[in-house]
């Protein structure tokens, strides 16, 4: 299993949002660069970039941040946040990146991020973000009515990498992640699962591990390494078991 620790851009600083909200930021440093070398040395292989600008604006907002981080790390950056047409999918592979996350586009036009999928195989990560269930998209700031397990099947035989499942509810408020909805999540649909949002601890790692054959590929988390309640060295090493 992967552990994807997430650097989250606004206004060019690293910061963590509670439920999503912009208003609830809290700033954990100015050099993204800097913390990406901090994870890598940690032993990290893979980060999880979000350009929270961008996902308001619908384009990028903290480019220059995201450039400076794929220069640094040595390992995967996958990178989500405002990424809605193929220009600026295909800008972001030809900079380095691993792999691009869609998720108000996987909403608003399935066929154009189906059809990303094809062209960039393994490349595209679908976000299916919940709030009570149903996806939540626009940098989590508009609710749909539409189930995540719905748009989940659209993407089937679609040939995306992953899909990456954020309870908003939880992010960055360091409740436990939502380990029954994922897992429900990945036993529904023939897509691997990234879990996302509240994990607070070590047994959120063991926890999801556990559910690997189940189709668990990884999980993201922030708060908790940001604020030392989870060590990504061990938090790596207890999902390398897996």
């Amino acid at each position: 299993m992967i552990v994807f620790p997430a650097i989250d851009l606004k206004g060019g600083e690293v910061v963590r949002l509670a439920e999503g909200d912009m208003d609830r930021a809290t700033v954990y440093g100015d050099d993204p660069a800097a913390q990406a070398m901090i994870f890598a040395d940690a032993g990290a292989e893979y980060l999880h970039v979000v350009d929270l600008d961008g996902s308001f604006a619908g384009r990028a907002e903290n480019r220059e941040a995201v450039e400076a981080i794929v220069a640094a790390f040595p390992g995967h950056v996958q990178l989500g946040g405002g990424i809605r047409d193929a220009a600026a999918v295909e800008g972001w592979f030809d900079l380095g990146i691993s792999r691009v996350v869609m998720g108000s586009a996987a909403l608003k036009d399935p066929e154009f991020v189906k059809q990303m999928a094809k062209e960039w195989e393994n490349g595209i990560v679908v976000a299916v973000d919940a709030r009570e269930g149903m996806v939540a998209t626009e940098g989590w700031a508009e609710v749909s009515d539409v189930p995540v397990v719905d748009l989940a099947r659209r993407f089937e035989d679609a040939g995306v990498a992953s899909l990456l499942f954020t309870d908003i509810g939880r992010d960055g408020l360091l409740k436990g992640c939502n380990i029954d909805a994922t897992v429900e999540l990945a036993r529904t649909v023939d897509i691997p699962v990234i879990a996302s949002g509240g994990v607070k601890g070590l047994d959120d790692i063991r926890m999801l591990a556990v559910h690997v054959d189940d189709g668990i590929e990884g999980v993201i988390t922030g708060r908790a390494l940001y604020e030392g309640r989870l060590d990504l060295a061990a938090a790596i090493q207890m999902a390398d078991r897996a």
